[in-house]
């Protein structure tokens, strides 16, 4: 696990490069506190750096590596799981390694099959190779965006970095906001490829940018050699037995835990009180011959609280657990101020300081590596919305009117405290999605109407830009629609969600960018693309079966589950909203007279002083707990966008890091 950074010249490098080159991977020492490395071709035009934190090969994995020739250059930023099976495999035909480093095995699968060398790789990985032979460069994302890419193209340069503050390092990269990403994060749903800056890109998940020498320019072409394919509902097998599924999530789920525990340094566990972390748990205490460590973050709101679940969860295979006690003073400052910085983005809940918190405790406590539970709602059918959909439009004729209306009375009433975020308390629609799927997602509705509140609140110049612009459509139209024809509702909602939410949220402030921050690797298992080929292939009334979601992979794990986790509906995973508690409030008044006073507005230049001054004030009238949980939800993306205009734009130092 570590950082990549650099660029390519189409017309050559300058005396200048090492100084920059060296300067962009300082930024990502916090991905790499081990060690720089470093690739300069003058004549190629080609600078390459790594940052990198040692797990694998202590001694001798060092990057970049390099082809026996020479003329093939690699930067890894992740793992290659099952790496010791096919390096074997490689060497058996020939192929000769420098290192036991897992990211070796690239080249010679690379010089095996091209650029399908993809297929064979197996993890959470980004990378960055310089093929010498064809004059190309080839960077490419894991499947569902684990690890971050980002790169911006100008004057025939091509620029990329693990994170977009590499980019900014180089003094040729602008720091400017896009105008639609600054109204995508008040509606916290961004077009999947794009980041919060203007020009600077998202390498989509599942896909490779191919980028070629054509005399002093570049070609660059984008491939994806992935995505997340539910079949069709006429090609379903329906004759296969729920029993069938459940043992194949059980075989699958257990080698991704296997192949996520090796490490040459200890791996640890992030506890939660959900199914999802305490199955990862229960897995790795059963093969490991030492007891594992558990990470659980407990909030001072019982409403919002878990880690008495964790507590039985960790007691139940006597692992030995570590819970970090989190309230205002930890949520809101230096802290708060900190997540943004490293996340490049905005956040609606202080759930990603709470990630950030817990993983600088893990650190603290001597590990580098955890596995984590992230990806098992996107795969078999966990979250809220997923089930208001097939509630509303997937249910076989074999639920009645009555017990469907009490499925979903429960289902409301679960999930009170999030309706204004997580759920809409109306059902609304958008003619785009209508068109692309057939329905408004329910994931997407809270947003609509957060977008209704936030785009009034813009700056008269910046209204004038966005003149025309629907950010719904824009998310709609960036959709695979051959992805979506003939799937069923819940298959739907879940692709949507995982396009969009997973790896602009899950995948981002709460996970790689606030755990790499503190040098801690997190291997989210359930995002083996072996475990998500047999997710789709569960039919939908098995996802979520009734009143029960995610039911095939509660009986899969319901002998190490404890029976309270196995029979509760899932509740989602959120930091207490600023509004609940007094010390919450003044904590995060605090950062709004630094960073949101009038003066600060103005110089930032994105919303009207005057209308936002009167939404502020509305705010703090205001009683409803729905509209409450929506405006704290808007504040955090208006005060974080704010910071990251002082941070990144206005280049202001951040508190230190």
């Amino acid at each position: 696990m570590c950082g990549i950074t650099g660029y390519w010249n189409a017309r050559g490098l300058h005396n200048q490069t090492p100084k920059l080159l060296e300067k962009m991977a300082q930024t990502l020492h916090h991905r790499g506190p081990d060690g720089y490395g470093f690739h300069f071709d003058k004549e190629a035009g080609l600078a390459m750096g790594h940052a990198r934190l040692s797990i694998i090969d202590l001694c001798s994995g060092g990057q970049p590596l390099y082809s026996e020739d020479k003329k093939n250059v690699l930067t890894v930023n992740g793992e290659f799981y099952d790496y010791k099976r096919i390096r074997t495999h490689l060497r058996l035909q020939g192929a000769h390694f420098s290192s036991k480093s897992d990211s070796e095995i690239a080249m010679p699968l690379y010089d095996r099959y091209g650029l399908d060398f993809v297929e064979h790789l197996r993890g959470e990985f980004a990378i960055a190779f310089y093929d010498g032979r064809n004059d190309r460069l080839i960077l490419v994302r894991d499947r569902f965006g684990v690890k971050p890419l980002f790169y911006h193209i100008r004057n025939d340069v091509v620029y990329w970095g693990s994170e977009i503050k590499a980019l900014f390092a180089h003094p040729d990269v602008p720091r400017e906001f896009s105008t639609h990403a600054v109204l995508h994060q008040l509606m916290h749903t961004m077009v999947p490829g794009t980041s919060a800056f203007k020009d600077v890109y998202a390498l989509k998940p599942g896909h490779m940018l191919i980028i070629s020498r054509r005399g002093d320019s570049l070609d660059v072409q984008e491939k994806q050699y992935w995505d997340m394919d539910f079949p069709e509902e006429t090609e379903r097998d329906k004759s296969i037995p729920a029993d069938y599924h459940i043992g194949k999530v059980q075989e699958v789920l257990t080698d991704a835990v296997q192949q996520r525990l090796e490490a040459d340094v200890p791996v640890g566990c992030y506890l939660s009180g959900g199914i999802d972390s305490c199955s990862m748990l229960g897995m790795a205490a059963a093969m490991q011959q030492s007891p594992v460590k558990a990470f659980t973050i407990s909030f001072d709101n019982k409403d919002y609280d878990e880690a008495h679940i964790a507590r039985e969860m960790a007691e139940k295979v006597n692992a030995e657990q570590e819970q970090i006690s989190l309230s205002a003073d930890e949520l809101y400052g230096d802290n708060y101020v900190r997540t943004l910085w490293h996340a490049e983005r905005t956040f609606y809940n202080t759930l990603g300081v709470a990630k950030w918190c817990m993983s600088k405790r893990v650190n603290e406590c001597g590990y580098r590596v955890v596995v984590t539970g992230e990806g098992s709602d996107e795969l078999f059918g966990g979250y809220p919305a997923f089930k208001r959909d097939m509630l509303a439009h997937g249910l076989d004729g074999e639920h009645d009117a009555a017990e469907v209306a009490s499925y979903k009375k429960l289902m409301e009433e679960t999930n009170r405290l999030f309706r204004g975020a997580i759920l809409s308390e109306d059902t609304i629609s958008h003619p785009a999605m209508e068109s692309v799927c057939g329905f408004t997602p329910s994931w997407i509705q809270p947003w609509m109407q957060t977008l209704a509140i936030a785009r009034p609140l813009l700056h008269d110049d910046v209204l004038d830009m966005l003149k025309g612009y629907d950010p719904i459509e824009a998310i709609a139209g960036s959709f695979n629609k051959a992805q979506l024809n003939g799937r069923h509702v819940l298959d739907k909602a879940q692709y949507t969600w995982s396009k969009t939410m997973l790896e602009c949220q899950i995948l981002n402030w709460g996970g790689d960018r606030v755990d790499m921050a503190n040098s801690m690797e997190s291997r989210p298992a359930f995002l083996d693309h072996h475990v998500a080929a047999a997710a789709v292939q569960i039919p939908p009334h098995y996802r979520i079966h009734g009143n029960k979601e995610k039911w095939v992979l509660r009986e899969a794990m319901q002998q190490i589950l404890p029976r309270v986790l196995y029979e509760r509906e899932k509740f989602a995973f959120m930091a207490p909203p600023g509004h609940t508690d007094q010390k919450k409030q003044q904590a995060l008044q605090l950062l709004l007279n630094e960073y949101m006073n009038e003066q600060a507005i103005r110089d930032a230049g994105l919303f009207d002083v005057k209308r936002l001054t009167a939404f502020m004030k509305a705010y703090l009238e205001d009683k409803d707990p729905v509209s409450l949980v929506r405006k704290d939800a808007l504040i955090n993306h208006l005060l974080g966008l704010h910071i990251l205009w002082r941070q990144f734009v206005k280049r202001e130092a951040p508190v230190a890091v």
